[in-house]
């Protein structure tokens, strides 16, 4: 899922290139390439599908090229995750009926890749043998207020699998002191929205459960793949609800369990969390750029990748970043504020 507008990392991303397009972690990949990368040894570039707004869909071929051009689904408007999933499902069930899919969003970052295959490869087995929807549950390192939570039950994993557990509940993002208990209990993960699903369960849950959508996408098969598919989307797609998988599908259907993963997991919505998933030094900084120069600062995150040389003196917990001629430094505190500060509010 490659469609978000995300433009909490300006100056580096704008509603044009959103964080996704765009090299956070100073690796020479953007999310959406570091996305594609982790899925070696899982799933080759051929059956890789990217649903995306069409605004981006020129970026999108220009960083995917190893993705078929047919593979990359264009969104006329936004719709929430659901009627993304479900017009990228029936797609996939219409070239392969026996599909197993794993849906990611494109703009979190994972530090452990084989941690990751080595989860995602169990998980497929489970779909793959059984009517499940399998979500990962990232273990959490600390009272988060920003993710939402699952509720797994403990008490007995599936006998098909030691690590992978009855999903209890779903919980919105919490309270301070909520999320302070969440940690306490040990049966509470961050939902990471990764879902794990065989494409003919993920297809009878939207029939059963959201039938308006279904029907959009299923009396679309005969185009699909063919010159008149964009057409068609661009006609039917606005018609479906916005609405989140979560709402529209995991909080109603039955068969649904969690495995809990530890693989060093963020949806990087902050600049504070990049500076939590980033080497630090001593001095709890993190550099991602190599013109840069620092003295007495600390707890600072610094994203400056130009050939500008950038020197740093006296600043404690601020963020400073450069990209294309536009400077932003900002307290860490203030950061929720960048968009306002800088007119992309």
């Amino acid at each position: 899922m490659a469609g978000g507008v995300g433009s909490r990392f300006w100056p580096m991303s704008t509603a044009e290139k959103p964080k996704q397009f765009i090299d956070v972690l100073g690796v020479g990949r953007s999310l959406l390439q570091l996305t594609l990368d982790r899925f070696e040894g899982i799933c080759e570039p051929e059956n890789v599908w990217v649903v995306t707004n069409k605004n981006y869909a020129a970026i999108v071929r220009e960083q995917l090229p190893e993705v078929p051009a047919e593979n990359i689904l264009l969104e006329p408007c936004r719709r929430s995750t659901a009627p993304c999933i479900a017009y990228v499902s029936w797609r996939i069930k219409k070239k392969n009926p026996k599909a197993n899919v794993v849906v990611t969003p494109s703009d979190h970052v994972v530090m452990n890749n084989e941690e990751f295959r080595r989860v995602v490869k169990q998980c497929m087995k489970f779909t793959g043998e059984t009517d499940a929807i399998v979500t990962l549950g990232m273990k959490p390192t600390r009272p988060e207020t920003g993710y939402g939570y699952i509720q797994a039950d403990l008490s007995t994993s599936s006998p098909r699998n030691k690590e992978i557990f009855r999903v209890d509940s779903f919980k919105e993002k919490p309270s301070q002191e909520k999320a302070m208990e969440y940690i306490r209990n040990r049966s509470y993960f961050w939902n990471a929205g990764i879902f794990i699903w065989s494409v003919s369960t993920i297809v009878n849950a939207f029939r059963v459960y959201q039938p308006a959508i279904n029907r959009v996408f299923e009396n679309l098969l005969p185009v699909y793949g063919t010159e008149k598919e964009q057409e068609e989307i661009d006609k039917r797609f606005p018609e479906c609800e916005s609405i989140s998988v979560d709402y529209a599908i995991m909080e109603k259907a039955e068969e649904i369990f969690v495995c809990p993963a530890d693989f060093g997991w963020s949806d990087l919505g902050t600049w504070g969390s990049l500076l939590m998933q980033t080497k630090k030094d001593l001095y709890g900084n993190s550099i991602i750029g190599e013109n840069v120069n620092i003295y007495d600062t600390h707890n600072c995150i610094i994203h400056t990748l130009g050939h500008k040389r950038v020197v740093v003196q006296g600043l404690d917990g601020y963020i400073v970043a450069e990209e294309d001629g536009r400077l932003l430094v900002c307290k860490l505190a203030e950061e929720q504020r960048i968009r306002q500060f800088s007119g992309e509010e």
